[in-house]
């Protein structure tokens, strides 16, 4: 059985991607900080008919977030499409004026470096298998910077750059890296279809492999 991680898995996108792939057989991996929600939203997704198992990890903890990987690896099966779609702090949404160098590191933890430590965590055996997906969420703030936005405007663009390389490089060996931008908040952007929508979107990215970047929608219509 195909193996989805879910890094960042919660109860709204995580729980709707989650489920998309269900129906197409894959068993999923949710990884977020909280073993107890975890715990509660794999147990809702087996009453729907999805095999899911939570392993808890902070993305800005590499050995951790590395470490959750294998586990999952082991007690699913090898990881065939990784999502990484953390949900970024309130405080990595500062005013330029107010960001520090300890916040800018942190936000760079928790995006490029996270996603870092995630790739090398299960990118060995895609490239072994000949296939394998890698697909980035981010917000706006990754392909045009905002002086409000500042942390993720700083961490965003290197997680990007990373993404967009990577593409380039495992192309060849059949692993597809793929980056889905959502400029705002998924219930106010009024996407068809919702949520679910957004997640049918993001099972295209790994079923139809094509550019890095997808835009949602224009970023103009965004908010974020």
């Amino acid at each position: 059985m195909p193996t989805l991680a879910i890094i960042g898995a919660g109860p709204n996108l995580g729980a709707a991607v989650a489920r998309r792939f269900g129906r197409e057989g894959f068993s999923v991996a949710l990884i977020s900080r909280d073993q107890a929600k975890l715990d509660d939203l794999a147990a809702t997704l087996k009453d729907e008919g999805v095999t899911a198992q939570g392993f808890a990890a902070d993305v800005r903890d590499g050995a951790a977030l590395e470490g959750a990987l294998a586990a999952a690896a082991q007690e699913l099966g090898p990881i065939t499409a990784l999502q990484y779609s953390p949900l970024p702090a309130r405080a990595y949404l500062e005013p330029v004026l107010d960001l520090t160098p300890e916040l800018a590191l942190e936000s760079l933890r928790f995006s490029a470096l996270g996603l870092i430590h995630a790739v090398r965590a299960v990118v060995g055996p895609m490239r072994e298998s000949g296939s394998g997906s890698i697909i980035l969420i981010n917000g706006g703030t990754s392909v045009k910077a905002r002086a409000g936005f500042s942390g993720t405007s700083v961490a965003f663009p290197a997680e990007s750059a990373y993404g967009e390389m990577l593409h380039e490089a495992l192309a060849e060996d059949g692993v597809h890296v793929a980056q889905l931008v959502i400029p705002g908040s998924i219930p106010k952007l009024q996407i068809e279809g919702g949520i679910d929508g957004v997640a049918d979107r993001i099972w295209q990215l790994h079923a139809e492999p094509g550019d890095f970047r997808t835009m949602l929608i224009p970023l103009e219509d965004g908010r974020e």
